[in-house]
Order: C-alpha cells, then structure tokens, then sequence
C-alpha cells in the first residue's frame, strides 16, 4: 500500500505481488513482479528525507529473474524529497542508480550511477551481473571518507576510491605539457648486429639464367635486341641473407612521460553526500517480465545490512535453487509430453487421410471392371491413343 504508481504515461507495466513459480517460502518470500512484457515500468515509495553526510550509505536489495530477462533493468533509484510520485520517469532527477541492468548475452553489468554537481557519473570499472534464474542481493555501500564497496550475495566484487572509479574530478596528475621524450633515447629492446656479415658463397639468386641455353643462330641483335638465356630455379638457392638479432646494449626502455600536479584539481570532500533522500523507486524497462524485486533495505550499519541479506536471501536461496531445478525438470517433461501427444495426433491424422484415399480408390476400381472393354472401344472411335499404340492408317507416315 505505500507504494505510488506513476501517472506520467497511460501505459506502464503493472507490478504483481508474488513469491513468483518457486521459492523458499511462498509467503515471506513475496515481492513486487513486473508483469507485462515490453512495457516501462514507474512504481516508488516515500520515507522520512535524510543525509548520508558523515554518514555511511548501505542500498541493498534482492532481485530475481525467474522469466531468464534477456533484454531489460534489475535496478533501483534514490531520489530526493522534491519528487512528485505520480510524475515520475525516465527524466526525473535521482541521486543514485544501482542494481543489474542487462540486454543481450555479452551486456550484462551492475550499473552504479551517482549524481555530482547536476551530471551524472557511470562507474569505470565494469562490475558483472549474476544472469541466472536464482534470487541474488546487491549491496551498494557508499562511505563518508570517499570510499565504495559493492557485494552481490554478500561477496565483495568492487571497492575503491569513488574519484578513482568516477570522472567527478579533474585527474589529480596530468602529462607535463613541456616535456619531450630526448631524440637519442633509445626504445629498441632488440637490433640487427652490427658485426654480422653475408658469406661470400651466400646464394640469394631464387633465379638463374640456365648455363645450358644458348643463342639460336639466327638471332639478330639489331633485329631482335640482346639475346637474354632463360631463367631456372636457382638449386642452390638460400633465402634472403639477414643480419641476425641481437639484444640493443643501448637500450633504454620506453620512455615514460613525466607527470605533474594538476593545476585544475581541488579534492571536494563532499563527493556523494546527499542531504535529502526520500524516495526509493523502481524506473525501468523490461522487454520480458518477471523480474521480482525484494528486501529493500537502505541504512548506515554495513554490519547490519549483512545480516538482513543473510536473514533473508541467505535462508531462501538453497531451497529456492532446488525447488527453481524441480521446477525445470517438470516443465521439461511436461514439454516433451506434449510434443509427444502432438506427434501422436498428427500421425493419427496422416493415418486418416491415407485411409480415406484408399477407400476412393477402391471405390473407383469397383466401378469401372464391366466396362474397361467398352471404354477401350471409345477410346479407339474417339481417335485416343494408349501409350504404346499406333493408328494403322498412319503406319506409312510413320
């Protein structure tokens, strides 16, 4: 009852509540499921506006796949207290984006998207999602000393610095615009050796003119040019010569272009602070529905948070995974049962339609015995010709 439904366009999806075709338990494991295929979908709740200045910020959930998404977002959104609930979109302004977005086998990351100063930041490092059918939690922890972690089924799969792994600032060092890599610097690990020289007997000629050729006797030169003998395969023939490789006792590794403090970069210890959190809301897309999302959780106790996520996800996902397998395997014998019944009937329709021609035809031949003698006689005043007969009139033509 405390969710709002979004009225910015006629035709959102609507969510269902669910514990969806498996689950550990069919009561507590209910959650909000999106129900209609190709549709956007708007819903959010309201709570008491706070901060997260000086303050640790925990958004965790739990989402399932069940309907194996192949194209659509597994995330939610933070807002700030101005939201008007019954317009909110895909515009609205929003503080953070976290949870799984997927579309296509290869595009699948936790989106992490924090607003700073108006923009928004997608995080650097991809993060892979979990794409199964199973119930998995995303933890996104944001610290006040300008730190992050992210956890799906509360391991750790991303951590860092948020102006590391976020373009929020201008880089702290840049390439020092004044200097030049020195002409004689030396990059290569490896040369030709200086010392090395081709045999004198070396045989580099693929091709010779052939010592057995000669001039024919009425060759003229004035007529015909210099006489050149053939050309045969040189059999002594050794390749081209090539001074061998030698590692460069000069060498001096690349060259490294010397950095500098950046003139532009002032640290902002207020990264990621918000001061008026107050709605949660799901904005998404799904070309295939199903998707139920659980154990909304937002909090400054890491601690806690894991503990929730193993109260809840924790207790339900073993059982969960064996009834999601059970459920597989029923489903699959009840496919091949039908495709067996199909095939069944559809023999058994072939079988009636070969019966109904062989009736036809003895039909046909019953009628007919008495009187083959009497259409062979019409057949030959009409003029008709059987296939191996021949009017005796036309014997001469012929």
């Amino acid at each position: 009852k405390r969710w709002v439904e979004s009225k910015h366009r006629p035709d959102y999806g609507k969510f269902q509540l669910t514990a969806g075709k498996f689950y550990g338990d069919k009561e507590k494991d209910k959650g909000l499921q999106t129900s209609e295929d190709a549709k956007f979908y708007a819903l959010s709740t309201r709570f008491e506006p706070f901060s997260n200045e000086n303050e640790t910020l925990v958004v965790q959930f739990s989402v399932k796949h069940e309907q194996g998404i192949d194209c659509g977002g597994g995330y939610v959104k933070l807002f700030p207290d101005t939201l008007n609930q019954e317009d909110m979109h895909s515009e609205s302004e929003y503080y953070v984006m976290f949870g799984p977005d997927i579309c296509g086998f290869g595009n699948n990351k936790v989106q992490v998207i924090l607003r700073y100063q108006g923009k928004y930041h997608e995080n650097n490092k991809a993060i892979k999602c979990r794409i199964n059918k199973d119930t998995h939690l995303y933890t996104l922890i944001i610290r006040p000393n300008a730190t992050y972690e992210v956890k799906i089924d509360n391991q750790q799969v991303a951590a860092g610095d948020l102006e590391d792994d976020w373009d929020f600032l201008p880089p702290r060092k840049i390439k020092d615009p004044y200097a030049r890599k020195p002409r004689k610097w030396d990059e290569r690990l490896q040369i030709e050796d200086p010392e090395d020289k081709k045999p004198e007997d070396w045989e580099d000629f693929e091709y010779i003119p052939d010592p057995d050729a000669k001039k024919p006797d009425d060759w003229n030169e004035e007529m015909d040019g210099e006489w050149e003998g053939p050309l045969i395969p040189n059999l002594n023939y050794q390749g081209q010569w090539k001074p061998r490789i030698i590692d460069n006792p000069n060498y001096q590794g690349e060259w490294i272009h010397p950095e500098i403090d950046n003139p532009k970069y002032k640290p902002d210890p207020t990264i990621c602070h918000y001061y008026n959190i107050s709605v949660l809301g799901l904005d998404l897309w799904q070309v295939k529905s199903g998707s139920i999302f659980d154990n909304f959780l937002l909090t400054n106790d890491e601690e806690f948070a894991e503990e929730v996520g193993n109260k809840t996800w924790g207790i339900r996902k073993d059982v969960e995974t064996q009834w999601r397998e059970l459920y597989e395997e029923m489903e699959k014998r009840k496919q091949e049962e039908e495709a067996k019944k199909t095939k069944e009937k559809e023999e058994e329709r072939e079988d009636d339609i070969w019966g109904i021609e062989e009736e036809g035809s003895e039909e046909d031949s019953a009628e007919t015995p008495g009187n083959d003698r009497q259409m062979k006689e019409d057949e030959a005043e009409s003029g008709f010709l059987g296939k191996n007969e021949v009017r005796v009139d036309e014997k001469d033509e012929l």
